[in-house]
C-alpha cells in the first residue's frame, strides 16, 4: 500500500472508531462532522485516495459503504489479540446456523473490533441491506440473542429460510422485517399463524479484499 499523508490517517482512523463503536461504517456527512470538514467533497476527496492507497474499499451506491481493508497487518503493528469465529455460509435447509455443514472456515478477529461482543460472522446473500451499508459476500458480526429492539438489523429464521433484515414490531402479533433497499418488499409475519425464530442480531461487518 502507498505511503498515507497525516490528514488521510486521521480519516482512516475516523472511520475505525466509528465502526468500533456504532457497529457501522460512517457516512460521507458522519465524517465530516467528526473531522470538521465544511463540505462533504473534502471528506469524498480524502475517501477516494484512501481508496486508490488500498486503505479501504467504498461500494457505490450505498451511503455506508465504506469499509477498512488489510486489517491484518493493522492488528499486528498494534499488538491486538484476536479470537478465532467461524465464518457461516449458505445454511442449509432444517439445519442449525452453527451446525458443522454450514461452517465455511474460521477466521481471527478482535473480539472488542466492534465494540460489542458477538459469536459468529454470516456471509451476506443478495443486496437486499445495501443501503445500511451491508453488500453481498460482506461478513457480518452477529451476536446470539432473542432480545431485540425496534429498528435492530436482526437475522431471522422464517421457516427453513435465514434473512438479515430491520426488525420492526408495530403491533403484539405482528412483526414487519424491513430491507434497506426499494428494490425489495417487507416481509410481514403473523405470529399467531406464522413461525419466525430470531438467531441474533448484527454488531458489524468486514469486507474482505
Amino acid at each position: 500500500m502507498k505511503d498515507i499523508t497525516p490528514q488521510q490517517n486521521k480519516v482512516l482512523d475516523c472511520i475505525k472508531v466509528y465502526i468500533k463503536e456504532t457497529g457501522f461504517p460512517p457516512t460521507r456527512s458522519d465524517i465530516c462532522k467528526e473531522m470538521g470538514f465544511k463540505s462533504p467533497n473534502s471528506a469524498e476527496t480524502h475517501l477516494r485516495a484512501l481508496e486508490k492507497k488500498g486503505f479501504i474499499s467504498i461500494a457505490s451506491g450505498a451511503s455506508r459503504g465504506i469499509s477498512i481493508i488489510g486489517e491484518d497487518s493493522y492488528k499486528e503493528s498494534n499488538n491486538i489479540e484476536t479470537d478465532n469465529y467461524p465464518i457461516i455460509g449458505l445454511v442449509a435447509a432444517g439445519s442449525p446456523t452453527l451446525a458443522s455443514e454450514n461452517i465455511e472456515k474460521q477466521v481471527s478477529c478482535p473480539s472488542n473490533f466492534f465494540g460489542s461482543s458477538f459469536d459468529y460472522f454470516l456471509r451476506v446473500k443478495g443486496l437486499s441491506m445495501k443501503d445500511a451499508g451491508i453488500m453481498e459476500d460482506d461478513l457480518i458480526a452477529v451476536k446470539k440473542t432473542h432480545e431485540v429492539r425496534d429498528g435492530d438489523i436482526v437475522i431471522a429464521r422464517i421457516d427453513d429460510e435465514v434473512t438479515v433484515k430491520y426488525f420492526k414490531k408495530p403491533a403484539q402479533d405482528t412483526v414487519i422485517l424491513e430491507p434497506a433497499n426499494d428494490d425489495f418488499s417487507n416481509i410481514e409475519i403473523d405470529l399467531k399463524s406464522e413461525d419466525l425464530f430470531i438467531e441474533g442480531k448484527y454488531i458489524g461487518l468486514i469486507r474482505e479484499s
